[in-house]
C-alpha cells in the first residue's frame, strides 16, 4: 500500500549491495517502430489506473547509525496525478548498451523507479521496448501483466485488481524428496568456482535458443516429455558440474579453484582422465555415505493463487531446488530435475507470517546477520528465472513480437544467473555474472552445449 513500509522481500531489495536492484524485460518486434507519442498513449490508456506506477520509493530517513541502522525501513509514496506518459523515452542504442549505462545507474529519487524505452532496431524493420524497474516495484509477473495490455487485443488494466495482494492461500512448491527435502533457511552448500576471466566486474550477455535443440532435449526425458523449466534446469546443472570438472581438473590436490587463481582454462586430454578418476573416488565417497555438500539452484516462484494472478508487486519467494552435478549423464539429470518445481496452493503458516515481521522489523540486522550466509556462492552458485509469454498471435499496433529477453538484477559476487525468457516465436537465454567480464559469454556458451549434449540423449 502507497505510504506503507516495504515488506521483507522488497526491503532486502531496497538494500541490493552489489549494484542498484534494477531489473527488466525487452520485447522485440519486427516493424517500422511505433511514434512515441503513439506509445505514451497506449501506456497512459492501458496503465492509467494503477496506483502502483504513480509510486516513489522513499530511502529511511535521518543518521545510519546506530537504532536508526537497525531499523530504518523504506516505504512508498504515491504521487497522485503523475503522468505516466513521462516515464516513457526513445533512445537510439542496442540492448547491450542499455543494460551497460542504465541497469548500473539509480532511479532518480523524486520519480517512479521504472521507464519503457523504445530502442531503435541495429536493422531496418526492427524495434524494442525495454520496461526497466527498481525490483522492490514489481517482480516478472507483474511485468508481464503489464506488457501483455500493450498488445493488441489487451486492454486497460483494472486498479482494484492490481491491489490485491495475495493473502492467506500461496501458491509455492512441493518440497523436493531429493537431498532429504528442502534446505534449512541458512543451510549452505557447495560453492561453485565460475571462470573467473577478464576483469572482476558485473558481465551480462544474451544467446538464441534453437527450437528444433530445445524441443529434442524436452523429448530426452524417459516417461514423458519434460517441461521447458525442467530442461532449464537440467541444463545450468550441467554447466555447474563442468565449471568444478575444470577447476578441479586445473588444481587436482585442492579439489577447487583457490581464491589467487581464477584462470578457468579447459582440460586437456590428460586433465579429463584425471577428472574421470576424480569422478569414480566420488563415487566410492558417495558409497560411503560422505557425499560432499548439496549444489543448490535458487529459483524465484511466483506465490499468487488463481484470484490474484493481476496483482502488481512482489509475490515470489525464492526456493532451492538441488542441482543434479554428480550425475555424468545429462539425460539423467533431467531425471533428476523432473517435478522440482510442483506448484501447490496452501494456507500461509502463521510460523511464516511471524518471522517475516520479525526480519522485516529489524531490516539493518537481518540484512547483517543473513547477508553474508544468503549471497554466498555456496547458498545458491546459480539463479534460474524462467519468464514466458505463451499466447499466440502476439502483436504490438500490428507489429509481431519475435522475442522476449530478460535482464535480471546483477547477481551476488561470484554467482551467475540464468534467465530464459519465451514467446511463441522462440526462446532467449541471458546471463549475468558478478565474477568476470567475459564469465557470462563463457556460461552462455557452455549452455548452448549442454543443451546440445541433452537434446542428443534423445530416445
Amino acid at each position: 500500500m502507497p505510504g506503507s513500509h516495504l515488506p521483507l522481500m522488497e526491503e532486502g531489495m531496497a538494500r541490493w549491495p552489489f549494484g542498484p536492484p534494477n531489473a527488466g524485460i525487452a520485447l522485440d518486434f519486427t516493424g517500422v517502430p511505433p511514434a512515441l507519442d503513439e506509445l505514451r498513449a497506449l501506456v497512459g490508456d492501458r496503465w492509467k489506473a494503477l496506483p502502483r506506477l504513480t509510486q516513489t520509493l522513499v530511502a529511511p530517513g535521518g543518521p545510519r547509525t546506530g537504532l536508526a541502522w537497525w531499523t530504518g525501513r523504506h516505504r512508498w509514496a504515491r504521487r497522485d496525478g503523475h503522468d505516466l506518459g513521462r516515464q516513457v523515452d526513445e533512445v537510439d542504442g542496442t540492448l547491450r548498451d542499455a543494460v551497460r549505462l542504465w541497469f548500473h545507474t539509480p532511479f532518480p529519487a523524486d520519480r517512479p523507479p521504472w521507464s519503457l524505452h523504445l530502442l531503435r532496431g541495429s536493422a531496418e524493420g526492427e524495434f524494442s521496448l525495454l520496461f526497466r524497474m527498481h525490483h522492490s516495484l514489481l517482480d516478472g509477473r507483474s511485468l508481464t501483466t503489464l506488457l501483455r495490455a500493450l498488445f493488441d487485443d489487451g486492454g486497460p488494466l483494472d486498479g482494484a485488481a492490481s491491489l490485491a495482494v495475495p493473502g492467506p492461500r500461496r501458491r509455492t512448491v512441493r518440497p523436493a524428496p531429493a537431498a532429504g527435502g528442502p534446505p534449512g533457511l541458512l543451510t549452505a552448500g557447495r560453492s561453485v568456482p565460475l571462470p573467473h576471466r577478464g576483469a572482476r566486474e558485473p558481465a551480462y550477455t544474451v544467446v538464441r535458443l534453437r527450437a528444433d535443440v530445445l524441443r529434442a532435449a524436452r523429448e530426452a526425458a524417459s516417461a514423458r516429455t519434460a517441461t521447458t523449466n525442467e530442461v532449464f534446469l537440467a541444463t545450468v546443472s550441467g554447466v555447474l558440474r563442468s565449471c568444478l570438472s575444470a577447476a578441479e581438473a586445473a588444481h587436482p590436490a585442492a579439489g577447487a579453484v583457490p581464491d589467487g587463481d581464477r584462470t578457468g582454462d579447459r582440460t586437456g586430454d590428460g586433465d579429463r582422465a584425471r577428472a574421470k578418476e576424480r569422478e569414480r573416488d566420488r563415487g566410492r565417497e558417495r558409497e560411503r555415505g560422505r557425499e560432499p555438500g548439496q549444489v543448490w539452484l535458487s529459483v524465484p516462484v511466483d506465490e499468487r493463487p488463481d484470484d490474484c494472478g493481476e496483482f502488481l508487486g512482489n509475490a515470489f519467494a525464492n526456493v532451492r531446488v538441488p542441482a543434479p552435478v554428480t550425475l555424468s549423464d545429462p539425460a539423467a539429470r533431467l531425471a533428476a530435475c523432473t517435478g522440482l518445481l510442483t506448484p501447490v496452493t496452501r494456507p500461509r503458516r502463521t510460523s511464516e507470517k511471524l518471522l517475516e515481521s520479525t526480519l522485516a522489523a529489524v531490516p539493518g540486522a537481518t540484512m547483517a546477520l543473513a547477508g553474508g550466509k544468503i549471497f554466498a556462492p555456496a547458498y545458491a552458485p546459480a539463479a534460474c528465472s524462467y519468464v514466458h509469454l505463451r499466447e499466440q498471435g502476439q502483436t504490438l499496433a500490428g507489429r509481431p513480437l519475435r522475442r522476449l529477453t530478460i535482464v535480471p538484477m546483477v547477481p551476488p559476487a561470484d554467482t551467475a544467473t540464468f534467465a530464459l525468457g519465451g514467446c511463441t516465436r522462440g526462446h532467449t537465454l541471458s546471463v549475468a555474472t558478478n565474477s568476470g567480464s567475459q564469465d557470462a559469454d563463457l556460461l552462455a556458451e557452455a549452455f548452448l552445449d549442454e543443451l546440445i549434449l541433452l537434446a542428443e540423449r534423445t530416445p
